[in-house]
């Protein structure tokens, strides 16, 4: 058999068998890094309605949220659709209802935690879930709270967690402190308190934390990936 054979036939055996198994070998890395960024919630996670699921927001004031904190989770949001769409209420600009895939996509690598209430089907009641309901409803649409005011008039994202369950179902989830409990010492932390406050920092204002929450013995691990 001549050279030029020779190399036609091995060329023929990498087209035939070489190449779609590197091809297959891609799209097998690609389905399971895919499944891990988006397992099949219904299947996988099978969330519920009042689920809480944590991340670390890419914002600009996450860090100083971490630090002041001592967490690693600087955002936070509820299941309020579990359905077939599972949509996260949340407090950002302004308060809304966000896709599931889309609240994944925009934390820090996509990494995420769900916990949910101990004893749900005893504690979260028919009533007590309608209730939280009409509560999220009503906070749909309000500011954001760059001041962590305690009152409704504008909500950050623990607090809007904190009250529905609170006001809905009787329940806190996490210890409420003032301002003058966290880590303010930090420069991180310094800069945002002054941009926000200037020399007026409210240090008796009381605030819940997503580290608070995270951290409530009310709740269980679920999901993290």
């Amino acid at each position: 058999m001549g050279k030029t054979n020779l190399s036609r036939l091995l060329l023929l055996f990498i087209i035939l068998f070489v190449l779609p198994g590197l091809a297959d070998d891609r799209f097998a890395n690609s389905v399971q890094k895919a499944h891990l960024l988006y397992p099949p919630q219904q299947k996988t996670l099978d969330l519920q309605f009042g689920d809480i699921i944590f991340q670390t927001s890419n914002s600009g004031q996450s860090k100083a949220v971490q630090i002041a904190t001592d967490s690693k989770y600087s955002h936070v949001g509820m299941v309020f659709n579990s359905g077939s769409d599972i949509l996260i209420l949340e407090a950002i600009q302004p308060v809304k209802l966000t896709p599931l895939k889309r609240w994944i996509d925009r934390g820090d690598d996509r990494h995420y935690v769900v916990k949910r209430l101990k004893n749900r089907k005893s504690l979260l009641t028919e009533s007590a879930g309608k209730k939280m309901k009409i509560i999220g409803d009503q906070f749909l649409g309000k500011n954001y709270d760059i001041h962590f005011d305690w009152s409704d008039e504008k909500l950050y994202c623990s607090e809007l967690v904190w009250k529905i369950y609170k006001r809905g179902a009787g329940i806190e989830l996490g210890k409420l402190q003032k301002l003058s409990e966290f880590h303010l010492d930090d420069p991180i932390v310094q800069e945002i308190l002054e941009e926000r406050y200037g020399d007026n920092i409210p240090l008796d204002e009381k605030v819940i934390s997503p580290a608070a929450i995270y951290n409530s013995d009310k709740l269980q691990l679920i999901f993290k990936n």
